[in-house]
């Protein structure tokens, strides 16, 4: 069994806490629709939102659903989702790769970093379509029911 420590944790929380942060998107947030992708920067000091193509290196978050004026939260499963409000509500998920890890970056909150980084998360596998932590067997599973997806995730910088 693989240990997945403090950096997976990190990571995630990252993407979780920067959701929470950004409270004035305006009009790029009404423009949004789900599955497009973004760079989210300035992380807690002075949040911005630029779309991007989803295969940019830049593109650190995708957008799972876009709420109605009347929904107060987004989908929840094994991990609740970031929410950006402002005229629009974004419920986002992070843009990971399978193959490529991830790390902390004091502007985005995560960043592709190469894997022999100190505390790295590597993305083992993604599995599109469903949302089952028992896809990740001894990885560490993040969980998202709406679009359903699932990423297994190990510690990139242990990787033999």
């Amino acid at each position: 069994m693989k240990k997945v420590g403090l950096g997976i944790a990190v990571v995630i929380a990252l993407v979780l806490l920067g959701g929470f942060v950004l409270n004035q998107l305006g009009d790029v947030a009404e423009a949004a629709r789900p599955g497009d992708c973004a760079r989210i920067s300035g992380a807690l000091d002075n949040p911005k939102y630029q779309a991007v193509d989803c295969g940019s290196e830049q593109a650190n978050v995708k957008i799972a659903k876009v709420l109605d004026w009347n929904e107060k939260t987004c989908p929840s499963g094994g991990m609740d989702y970031s929410t950006y409000t402002g005229d629009a509500t974004l419920c986002l998920m992070p843009n990971f790769v399978e193959g490529a890890c991830y790390g902390q970056n004091s502007d985005t909150g995560i960043a592709k970093v190469d894997c022999a980084t100190k505390d790295s998360v590597k993305v083992a596998k993604v599995v599109s379509g469903k949302a089952d932590r028992a896809a990740c067997g001894d990885s560490r599973a993040a969980v998202f029911p709406e679009p359903a997806i699932t990423f297994c995730l190990e510690r990139g910088d242990q990787q033999q």
